[in-house]
């Protein structure tokens, strides 16, 4: 069972993509689902995440530029991401949130990884 992230490629600073998470195995349909990123060298980092209910929250870094949104009928998560700067190159990940609301931000807080996809953004 995992959520497995696709649509990444490659664009020009400025570019806008859509990342979608979707399932394999089973449904996640009443799950907090987050996204996270991971650029070479560095570690591991929040995203963007939307929780039961349709709360959504978001690093400082994509805040204003990315949107996660939900589509219940088919169980994928996207992440509309605008604006793309070369900062935003990395492999990104969904994943189901696990624990309460003060941990969003936290990964060790998530499982179902998938194998990511990654988006380069060239300037």
């Amino acid at each position: 069972v995992q959520l497995q992230a696709f649509g990444g490629g490659l664009v020009q600073a400025g570019d806008s993509l859509r990342l979608s998470c979707a399932p394999s195995g089973r449904t996640f349909s009443n799950d907090g689902i987050g996204w996270f990123r991971q650029a070479p060298g560095k570690e591991r980092e929040f995203v963007a995440a939307r929780r039961k209910g349709g709360f959504t929250y978001y690093s400082d870094s994509v805040k204003g530029r990315f949107t996660i949104s939900r589509d219940n009928a088919n169980y994928t998560v996207y992440l509309q991401m605008n604006s793309l700067k070369p900062d935003d190159t990395a492999v990104y990940y969904c994943a189901r949130h696990r624990g309460p609301l003060s941990t969003v931000r936290d990964d060790t807080m998530y499982d179902y990884w998938g194998q990511g996809t990654e988006v380069t953004v060239s300037s």
